[in-house]
């Protein structure tokens, strides 16, 4: 869309936000919701039981909002969206701003409106993070964080002291698809159910019972972007396919719905990290990658391994290595709460930024594209969203010592990776996390498999042993 549909956008958004919430708050509504938990009565099995109380909860929410208010949001998400492509474009925070600055008057009105469908006491922060982590809160995240920001950065300086590799290897974009597409098939890919396209910026998305799509992107100078951040595509995918969606009724049910934003994280991260950037998956994928590129410019698969694994902290979220993500979403979320709950002025938020980067870091962006205005959700008015990127870390590594648990002890996954047999983690996942869906929380989830309460103790182990074998 040109630059100028911007604000006619945001008027047809704003219109469709203005229709459906009226919808979702209107008397013949809830007058069926009614209905249905009478004509339940006692014999409503739980699952159905869950799937109304989620629709009651939603219902009174909606009904907590201002109509006026909610196509204001639209509204201002779409216009500074579009400031936002600008201003990243022409390093220019300042001219974002204002724009951020009406984002978060918002989004404090709609905390403070929503504060009357809580059945419990909590910040507006915690109020705007309930639609990506239900039930989370700044003490339980202060909790689980703190461990990363004491080792992380221990972790940091133990890599920084090691050699790294950075071979030259320039491959074409057809060989970058033709690697993503053998990837796709080797796990699972249904072209009947499945899309694989290509966008600016990888995404994966369900927009029917059947009918499951992923982009990637072909970065140039990084040969190996397009096929990791396939498998992280793929991993969200799988997710989506596996949710208790029995038939076409079920489909738009909450409890169909997945069980958080830090849950399908964890399933992204999963496929991701655990199994593509594996010692296994680079042993079996490296002769793909030399074919292609007609060539060894890693001698060998630990050096390949290794290409899979930088270790050096950089200013770009997405980008980042795993020993650096997470603290670039735990500045991310104290960021966050200045804004929205402690007075920062936006004016600030660059100082800020580049201050709390140094600090966690040990380095500082040189403009505000590679700094704070980076990331899109902020233009979106996303608050309390980014703490699930971290949580999906810590999640993805206790789930994964549960598997292994299960599937024959320490070093189950990395056999059945080496032998090729990816389809029987597919499987555990299948059986243990996809079907509970919203019918828990994500700490329930989590202690439900593993058998305790989400700690950052397993991520840790998992990257001490990553360092290790270095």
């Amino acid at each position: 869309m040109p630059a100028a549909g911007a604000a006619w956008r945001g008027e047809q958004l704003a219109l469709l936000a203005g229709q459906l919430h009226k919808h979702q708050t209107s008397n013949e509504y809830a007058e069926l919701l009614e209905a249905a938990e009478a004509e339940l009565g006692a014999e409503a099995t739980q699952e159905q039981r869950r799937n109304l109380q989620l629709l009651q909860l939603e219902l009174k929410r909606q009904r907590c909002l201002d109509p006026q208010l909610v196509s204001a949001i639209t509204q201002a998400q779409s216009r500074s969206n579009a400031i936002w492509q600008a201003a990243r474009a022409s390093n220019n925070f300042s001219a974002f701003a204002p724009a951020l600055r009406e984002l978060i008057e918002l989004r404090q009105q709609q905390a403070s409106q929503l504060a009357n469908a809580e059945s419990i006491a909590r910040s507006p922060w915690e109020i705007l993070a309930q639609p990506f982590e239900p039930d989370v809160s700044k003490a339980r995240l202060n909790q689980l964080f703190a461990p990363l920001k004491r080792d992380l950065p221990v972790l940091l300086e133990k890599a920084a002291a090691m050699p790294q590799i950075h071979p030259s290897a320039q491959l074409s974009e057809n060989s970058q698809n033709r690697l993503c597409s053998r990837l796709l098939e080797s796990w699972g890919y249904n072209k009947s159910c499945c899309q694989h396209s290509r966008s600016a910026h990888p995404f994966s998305c369900t927009l029917g019972p059947q009918d499951f799509r992923i982009t990637n992107r072909v970065v140039e100078g990084q040969p190996l972007s397009a096929f990791l951040a396939t498998a992280h595509e793929w991993g969200h995918s799988l997710y989506e396919q596996g949710l208790p969606r029995t038939g076409d009724h079920y489909f738009p049910w909450p409890l169909g719905d997945a069980t958080s934003m830090g849950v399908h994280e964890s399933q992204s991260l999963f496929w991701e990290c655990r199994v593509a950037r594996s010692k296994e998956f680079a042993v079996r994928w490296h002769p793909h990658f030399c074919a292609e590129l007609g060539g060894d410019p890693w001698n060998g698969s630990s050096g390949f391994w290794r290409s899979l694994n930088p270790m050096q902290p950089g200013l770009i979220r997405v980008e980042a290595d795993e020993l650096s993500y997470c603290l670039h979403i735990v500045m991310r979320f104290e960021l966050e709460l200045g804004l929205i709950e402690q007075g920062l002025p936006v004016e600030e938020l660059q100082q800020h930024w580049n201050q709390r980067l140094n600090e966690l870091l040990g380095i500082k962006p040189a403009n505000d594209s590679e700094g704070c205005l980076q990331d899109i959700h902020w233009a979106e008015g996303l608050f309390g969203y980014f703490p699930s990127y971290a949580l999906g870390h810590l999640i993805s590594a206790q789930l994964s010592e549960a598997m292994e648990k299960e599937l024959g002890g320490e070093g189950s996954i990395a056999t059945a990776i080496s032998s090729g047999q990816e389809s029987s983690l597919h499987q555990w996942l299948r059986k243990n996390v996809y079907p509970l869906g919203r019918s828990v929380n994500s700490e329930e989830l989590v202690k439900n498999i593993s058998g305790y309460p989400l700690s950052a103790d397993p991520f840790l182990r998992y990257l001490n042993q990553k360092l290790l074998d270095n």
